[in-house]
This record gives structure tokens, C-alpha cells and sequence, in this order.
């Protein structure tokens, strides 16, 4: 029987776009992603620099870039929030049939693009629906390595099998379901959260 439900955020509930970034760093002329970059932005995401470090990093390589030209760029990928998803989420909490975990890879500056887009309050609204909230620059911690949902499990007293994993993306969906985590791996091109009982019925 499902009691937890550990749910990502973007393109879950936010939507994303995945190639805005790319899409924008060209326009600044930086024209491929080396393994360095992914480094840093790898270490930006569990919040072991911070932002001033990171944007140092890409404006130092990337001398006829602004600060804040990195940051619009960097943001692209944040779109909107759609007000269904919140209202799902918020009518789900109201039941208290199940803990609501959130599990997100991210960083500082998209968690302020998303408030700047979803206003203060409507993103009070959804992080109160959580019983607990996980940001991997928080935690230091990030998917897809197995140590994140270990830790989600140990922290809950969660038991694996007892837990529903919502992600649109396919490696984090196979580490999870390596614990014997149950998964959904979205697609959110064809799929909404709010289908979630309907999609995943046999689970619950």
C-alpha cells in the first residue's frame, strides 16, 4: 500500500524548458557545454558554492558577460506554474491521506525565479502542502545518485516499497526503483500530476 508520495518539481508541477539555457548561453557565445561547466553547475545544484562563486566561474571564462546576463540566461528554463497543479496539491494535503514529500534537483537561482514568477504567497501556498521539502542545494544532495532517496527513507522512516516516486526523468526514475521505490516516470508532454490516481490506480 502507497502512504508516501515523493514528487519532483519541475515539469511535475513548474513547467520547464529544458533547452532554454542552451537556447540562451549560444546567444551569449558560449557555444558548447564543456565537462567543466557541468562541474560547476553540478556543485551549484547541491549547494556546495554559491552563487556568486558559480557566476564568477562562467563570467571569468566568459569575460564579455555580464552577472546579470548569466542569470537571465541561467533562468530561461523557469516557466510557469499552472494553478491546477497548485490546487491539486493543496486539495491532496487538505486530506491527510498521505505523507507529501517534494524532491528536487536545483539551485538558488532558480528557486528565486520560480517565487518571482509564482509570487511570494502561491509559493508559500505549495511548499506548505509538503510535509517535508527537499531542495538538493539544501541537502547536498542530488538525483540521480541512490544516497538522495536513501536519505529521504532514513530521515522518514519511510519503508521503500510503501513509496510512490513522481519524475520526468528516466535516470532518476531507475535509481529509485533500484531501492524497490514504486515509480512514475512522467512524461510531461502527454501527462498532468493531477491524472495521478487515475494513471497510477493500481497502486492505490
Amino acid at each position: 500500500m502507497i502512504k508516501n508520495l515523493i514528487f519532483d518539481f519541475g515539469d511535475v508541477f513548474i513547467n520547464l524548458d529544458k533547452q532554454a539555457m542552451e537556447r540562451e548561453f549560444k546567444k551569449l557565445g558560449i557555444s558548447q557545454i564543456t565537462e567543466d561547466m557541468l562541474y560547476w553547475a553540478n556543485q551549484y545544484e547541491k549547494g556546495l558554492v554559491d552563487t556568486t562563486r558559480v557566476t564568477n566561474y562562467f563570467c571569468n571564462q566568459f569575460p564579455s558577460i555580464s552577472s546579470s546576463q548569466f542569470c537571465k540566461a541561467w533562468n530561461a528554463i523557469i516557466l510557469d506554474f499552472p494553478e491546477h497543479r497548485l490546487e491539486f496539491i493543496e486539495n491532496l494535503s487538505n486530506q491527510k491521506t498521505y505523507n507529501l514529500i517534494l524532491l528536487s534537483n536545483t539551485n538558488s537561482l532558480h528557486i528565486e525565479k520560480v517565487i518571482e514568477n509564482m509570487g511570494v504567497q502561491s509559493y508559500n501556498r505549495f511548499k506548505n502542502c509538503f510535509n517535508k521539502f527537499y531542495l538538493s542545494h539544501e541537502i547536498h544532495l542530488n538525483k540521480p545518485n541512490a544516497e538522495i532517496f536513501e536519505f529521504v527513507l532514513l530521515k522518514n522512516k519511510f519503508k521503500a516499497e510503501e513509496c510512490l516516486f513522481i519524475d520526468d526523468t528516466l535516470e532518476h526514475i531507475l535509481t529509485a526503483s533500484k531501492l524497490a521505490i514504486h515509480t512514475w516516470h512522467i512524461d510531461p508532454k502527454e501527462q498532468d500530476i493531477i491524472n495521478l490516481f487515475t494513471i497510477k490506480n493500481k497502486l492505490f
